[in-house]
This record gives C-alpha cells, sequence and structure tokens, in this order.
C-alpha cells in the first residue's frame, strides 16, 4: 500500500485520546487541539479505511467494534512511534528529554520530595512528568504505552516487565499515644487487635502487603478499609479511632509530626514491602531506568 493511504499518526493519537476519555472535548484537550479539529482527523481516518470506527450521538461516544480493535493496535503504533524517539535519545546525554513515571500514592508524598532537588541538579536537561496512581491503573499506563516506568512496591503483579528493585520498605503499627505500653520495642501481629485496625480502600497494593506481613485471616475479615490516604489513616488514628500499618518512609517524612500517634516496627516474618522501579522490557531507555534507580536507592 502506497505511504500515502497510511493512517498518520496524529490521527492515531486522536483515536485513543478519544478513547481513553470517552468524549471528544476532553480528548481535544489531551491533544491540544480543538474538538473541531480533532473531530475532522477521526472522519479522515474513517473515509481513508472506510469504516465508521465510532457512533457519535449527542450523549454518548460509542465505538464500534471494529473500532475497539483499532484503538487498540494504534496504542501499540504510537507506543513503537515514541521508542524510535527513545532510541536516538538513549545514545545521546544520559537522563535527558522527556519521561514518563508513575508513582503510586504511598510512596509518592514521602519519596519524591527527596529526590526530585538531586534530578534537577544532576540532570537539568531531563523533563519528568509524575502521574500519581494505584498499582493496576499504572501498570496498565505502562502497557499502554501512557507511562514510561512505574514505581511501586513489590509483590505486585506488572506483567511482563523489566524490575530493578530499590530497597525493602519496613513496615510499622500506628496507634494512639497511650494506646500500648510505652517500652514496646515492637509489635507481633498476634497483638493487633483486629476489630481497631484500619487499613486503605481497595486498589491500594499497601494493604494487601500489610495483611500479607501480618499473616491473620481474622485480620482480613475485620480490619476497616476505608482510608483514602496515608495521612488520612494517621488523623483517624491521632483522633482515636483505630490503629494502622505505615511504611518506613512515611514515617521518614515525617507522617507522625504534630500528632500523639506512636509507631514501632513490625515483628512479623516478612515485616517489608520492596520498592521497585518497573519498564517495559525492551525499552531502548533501559540505562536511563538504571540512572534513575540509582537516584532512588540513594533515597534509601
Amino acid at each position: 500500500m502506497a505511504a500515502t493511504y497510511l493512517p498518520t499518526l496524529k490521527q492515531l493519537q486522536y483515536l485513543v485520546a478519544l478513547k481513553d476519555h470517552g468524549h471528544f472535548g476532553r480528548a481535544a484537550e489531551a491533544c491540544f487541539v480543538t474538538q473541531s479539529t480533532l473531530s475532522a482527523g477521526l472522519r479522515e481516518l474513517e473515509t481513508l479505511i472506510g469504516v465508521t470506527l465510532v457512533e457519535r450521538t449527542r450523549r454518548v461516544v460509542r465505538f464500534t467494534p471494529l473500532g475497539e480493535q483499532i484503538a487498540t493496535k494504534a496504542r501499540v503504533v504510537l507506543r513503537e512511534a515514541e521508542e524510535l524517539g527513545d532510541l536516538a535519545r538513549a545514545a545521546g546525554r544520559p537522563l535527558s528529554g522527556e519521561m514518563r513515571l508513575s508513582v503510586i500514592p504511598t510512596i509518592a508524598p514521602f519519596l519524591l520530595p527527596r529526590i526530585l532537588p538531586r534530578l534537577r541538579r544532576d540532570y537539568p536537561d531531563l523533563k519528568l512528568y509524575l502521574r500519581e496512581e494505584p498499582s493496576g491503573p499504572a501498570c496498565e499506563a505502562l502497557h499502554n504505552g501512557r507511562t514510561d516506568c512505574v514505581l511501586l512496591a513489590l509483590p505486585y503483579a506488572c506483567g511482563e516487565v523489566t524490575v530493578l528493585k530499590l530497597f525493602d520498605d519496613r513496615l510499622f503499627l500506628a496507634f494512639p499515644e497511650g494506646e500500648m505500653p510505652a517500652e514496646l520495642s515492637s509489635v507481633r501481629p498476634d497483638e493487633i487487635d483486629e476489630t481497631r485496625l484500619l487499613l486503605l480502600e481497595d486498589g491500594h497494593c499497601l494493604k494487601e502487603h500489610a495483611l500479607a506481613a501480618c499473616n491473620r485471616a481474622e485480620l482480613r475479615a475485620e480490619a476497616t478499609m476505608l482510608g483514602t490516604s496515608l495521612h488520612t489513616m494517621v488523623q483517624m488514628v491521632d483522633n482515636g479511632l483505630g490503629v494502622t500499618i505505615l511504611p518506613k518512609i512515611a514515617l521518614d517524612a515525617g507522617i507522625l509530626d504534630h500528632t500523639r500517634v506512636v509507631a514501632r516496627p513490625l515483628d512479623a516474618a516478612a515485616p517489608v514491602r520492596t520498592l521497585a522501579l518497573v519498564w517495559r522490557r525492551a525499552s531502548p531507555r533501559e540505562r536511563d531506568f538504571h540512572l534513575l534507580g540509582e537516584v532512588l536507592k540513594a533515597a534509601a
């Protein structure tokens, strides 16, 4: 087929953006074009390949079955096209150009403030775009090409990725001052009152890491899972509503400052989660990711 009859990358970007946002206006904003430009580009694409990809109504954007398939293929094409640029950057200066990093919420506010100043100082040509999102959406974004690498906590199944383990992050039980003996140096899982345990809601892998570390079935059955962030959990504990489990990086970042909350390390078989940087296998920017990993390790 002659090149003039092939879809353009811009048309494929419009299609993928519409699939992601489900709305012409929001898709256009994401592509930094007007809604009429995006709509015209998609109509040109449909005319070019001779099929309807999107059914348009006043309230709903609905992809046809073929449109769904082509949008999935378009993601692959766009990701491969981006990696052409990555190849060129990889041959140039280390950690330069744009990089999109997804970070899970139980890491981002505690570790990023410690590493971003060093990255700005040592790698001024790096434009690091950050996304804070739970592990599931972050891994999906990685495989769909919306992000380049993910900073998360293991164990977590992120699919076919390269994993660079950074450091272990010890887990602590946090409780209101006076609830447990002051001389306590650590807390065994069997000493935790399951009716008082507060954990993050579903979607946050720290919940699973905490339950796995404790290895008590009744904790999974009785714990209250309602917190949306570790800062929220600390405020509830400070108000006497229960106890919770926190990672060491949050304690090091001062999450308990100005509270009457005490933290003691969990005395369990595996009382840690492992922080790791992951990326798509065979990425041409592997050297950059290892350099980024060194900066992250230095924050341990």
